[in-house]
C-alpha cells in the first residue's frame, strides 16, 4: 500500500470523542514504551550482576528462553537439532 492508496481524514473531521480516544492511546503507548525501557535497563543490570559473579550471560539467556517453552516442545526442538547436527557430521 502506498501513500497514494491511503485516504486521509482531515483532523477537523474527527469528533472530540475520537480525538480524546486518540490522545488516550498515544499516552498509553508512550507510558508502555517508558516502562519497556525501564524493564530493559533492569534486565541489563541483572545480567551485569550475574556476569560480575562469573556466570555466563549467554548461557543464562538460553536458559531463560528454554524455560519459556513447555518440555515437549523443547524436547522436539532438541531432537531435531541433534538430527541435523548428526546429518552434518557435527556430533
Amino acid at each position: 500500500m502506498s501513500f497514494e492508496d491511503v485516504e486521509f481524514v482531515a483532523p477537523q473531521a474527527l469528533t472530540e470523542t475520537t480525538k480524546e480516544k486518540l490522545r488516550s492511546y498515544v499516552t498509553r503507548i508512550e507510558n508502555l514504551e517508558t516502562e519497556k525501557a525501564e524493564v530493559a535497563d533492569q534486565l541489563k543490570e541483572v545480567y551485569g550482576d550475574a556476569k560480575a559473579l562469573g556466570f555466563d550471560t549467554k548461557a543464562l539467556r538460553t536458559v531463560v528462553r528454554l524455560r519459556k517453552k513447555d518440555s515437549k516442545t523443547r524436547q522436539e526442538e532438541e531432537m531435531m537439532l541433534d538430527l541435523y547436527l548428526l546429518a552434518l557430521g557435527e556430533i
